[in-house]
């Protein structure tokens, strides 16, 4: 069958219309062979830890590095972190997150200003902790009021519904201690310089101390961590992707700035509730809790640090 419109063409426009199917075939093609060229594993996931610590930012947490899990473009994680802490069981959450992942994939931590507290214990299980020379990171310690005395209120079913003593509450501050001091030495118990009471002491280190005694592994940015990251998983050349924190986003621990410029407590979301302990930055706790017009909440005299089993 002959093919009279193809003849009908000048030799020149034969010559463009080839030229035009081979581009648009080599346009079809090209995302098949690209995939082919540079595997499955090909995609730094960056995941921030940013701000206050509570349910909210441990769900979404949790849901991105279960994203990244199940991703099979993503071979490695860098965590972003700038927190100075929060609850204590929606950092152990995070905690377990970063375990699980870290176990399937190449995970390096990079501390920007700060990651103290329940900002550290969510971190820890990293392969690497990266800090800068002025962030500061550490705090390993729980913070909270003084336990006051309840008897049992009224129309209670049993002995211990609704009653409260300073024993049952020190006691359970110091389990959330004890917990988060066996995480840190059963994660980095390597790489520590500290005895186990030197770390108990709940001390914040600036960057280049945290280097030298083993509370981080060295100094290097989020771009660093990005770039060692891929290195530990094999890359060659690799795409970043980089989830914003929403839960954490704004000022730490439920902050928002008055008229007169002192920091308030923002009672409208979870953040820092003064009434349980909390692993947070001391100056956080101080800020948030009792440079405030309600003193009524917690009399900073009666405010207790609970560091290597002591009461200040």
């Amino acid at each position: 069958m002959e093919l009279r419109p193809w003849r009908r063409l000048t030799r020149r426009q034969q010559v463009a219309a080839v030229v035009l199917v081979a581009i648009a075939a080599g346009a079809l093609a090209a995302p098949q062979v690209y995939a082919q060229a540079n595997g499955s594993d090909e995609t730094v996931a960056v995941i921030e830890i940013n701000g206050a610590i509570d349910s909210n930012t441990a769900q979404e947490f949790e849901d991105q590095l279960r994203e990244a899990r199940h991703n099979e473009s993503v071979g490695a994680v860098v965590l972003d972190v700038d927190s100075p802490g929060g609850q204590p069981a929606s950092s152990e959450r995070m905690y377990t997150a970063v375990e699980r992942t870290s176990a399937e994939m190449p995970v390096i931590a990079a501390v920007d200003q700060m990651g103290a507290s329940g900002g550290y214990y969510a971190m820890l299980p990293a392969d690497e902790i990266y800090v800068t020379s002025s962030s500061t990171v550490g705090s390993v310690g729980v913070m909270g009021p003084a336990p006051t005395p309840a008897g049992p209120s009224e129309g209670t079913t049993a002995p211990d519904k609704g009653t409260s003593h300073p024993d049952d509450a020190r006691s359970d501050t110091e389990l959330i201690k004890q917990t988060f001091l066996e995480s840190v030495f059963e994660q980095r118990g390597d790489e520590l310089e500290l005895t186990r009471e030197e770390v108990a002491h709940a001390r914040i280190y600036f960057g280049t101390e945290a280097v030298d005694n083993g509370i981080a592994d060295e100094i290097g940015t989020v771009d660093d961590a990005i770039h060692d990251v891929a290195t530990d998983a094999g890359m060659g050349s690799y795409d970043v992707v980089t989830h914003r924190s929403e839960a954490g986003a704004g000022m730490p621990i439920g902050f928002d700035a008055a008229e007169d410029d002192h920091d308030v407590v923002d009672r409208s979301g979870e953040g820092l509730n003064p009434h349980q302990p909390q692993l947070v930055a001391p100056e956080v706790w101080h800020n948030a809790v009792e440079n405030t017009d309600d003193n009524a909440t917690t009399d900073p005299q009666e405010t207790v640090v609970e560091n290597g089993g002591e009461t200040e």
